[in-house]
Parts: structure tokens; C-alpha cells; sequence
């Protein structure tokens, strides 16, 4: 598992949109996965899960539930780009809000992208996330145009 994570993480478009998901070695994926693995289900840890193709028995990407402050949560979500423009990632969050925000008493949860990210724009979208705001906003650590969505 460390080492297909550590090379879906290292596509172009996680390296631009989402560069603290990227992994430049299977042994910083294997710590990352460990680490992860011993807080699940914890209220104060992310919670990550693997997408995994069924006829290929393969690992193509992840979605999670990560805690923002407040009581706040958001998702996330990463398909290799290998797997990309196939409905995956819309499948994962379609299937994984319900479980995890009935797991965690959540009724609502929030999706935070870069404006210029249309694939992720999407896919919230197609999964009934509502756009509240978009502008400037502190985005992994620089200000950047952003979008923040609410799906409840």
C-alpha cells in the first residue's frame, strides 16, 4: 500500500492543489499510513481510507474526513491521474459522506478547493455540495482564490 501511495501522491495536479498529500518516498507513505491507521475513528485525527478498484485490486486514490477547528470538518479526496475523468472520486464521496458523517454525528460537512481546481469544483458538485463563498482565502498556507462548499 506505502508504495502506491507514495506514487499516485506524486502527480502534478496533488503537487499543485494538494502539496502536504505528497510523499516523495514509500517510507514517508508507510509512516503517513501508520500514523493514520492507529487514529482511526479518533474525533481529532483525519480519517483516510483508500479507494480500491474491485476488478483490479488495486489502490487508485483516497477520500477523508479531516477535522478544520471548531468543530469543523472536511472532505478530501485524490484519484491518481492515471484513473482520473472516470467518475471515481464522485463515487468514493458519494459513498463515504454518509457512513463517516453518521459515524462522527456530523450534519453537515464542508469542502474547501482552490477556484482554479475544476475537477474537485466538480465533484462537489455532483455530490450536492452547495458553494457558500468564493474569494481569497488562506489556502495551505498562501492566499490563493478559493471556494468553500457545504454539503448537508
Amino acid at each position: 500500500m506505502a508504495q502506491s501511495v507514495h506514487k499516485l501522491s506524486l502527480d502534478e495536479n496533488n503537487r499543485r492543489f494538494q502539496p502536504d498529500e505528497v510523499f516523495e518516498t514509500a517510507e514517508d507513505a508507510l509512516e503517513t499510513i501508520q500514523y493514520l491507521s492507529a487514529n482511526y475513528g479518533n474525533p481529532e485525527a483525519p480519517q483516510v481510507y483508500p479507494v480500491i478498484l474491485k476488478d483490479k485490486d488495486c489502490n487508485i486514490g483516497h477520500v477523508e474526513l479531516v477535522p478544520i477547528g471548531e468543530g469543523e470538518w472536511e472532505i478530501g479526496y485524490h484519484i491518481g491521474e492515471s484513473f482520473t475523468r472516470r467518475g471515481y472520486a464522485s463515487e468514493a464521496v458519494k459513498a463515504f459522506l454518509p457512513v463517516i458523517m453518521k459515524q462522527f454525528g456530523l450534519d453537515h460537512v464542508m469542502g474547501i478547493c482552490a477556484a482554479e481546481n475544476a475537477a474537485s469544483r466538480a465533484v462537489m458538485e455532483k455530490c450536492g455540495f452547495v458553494k457558500e463563498y468564493e474569494g481569497e482565502a488562506m489556502y495551505h498556507g498562501e492566499l490563493r482564490q478559493t471556494c468553500r462548499y457545504r454539503f448537508t
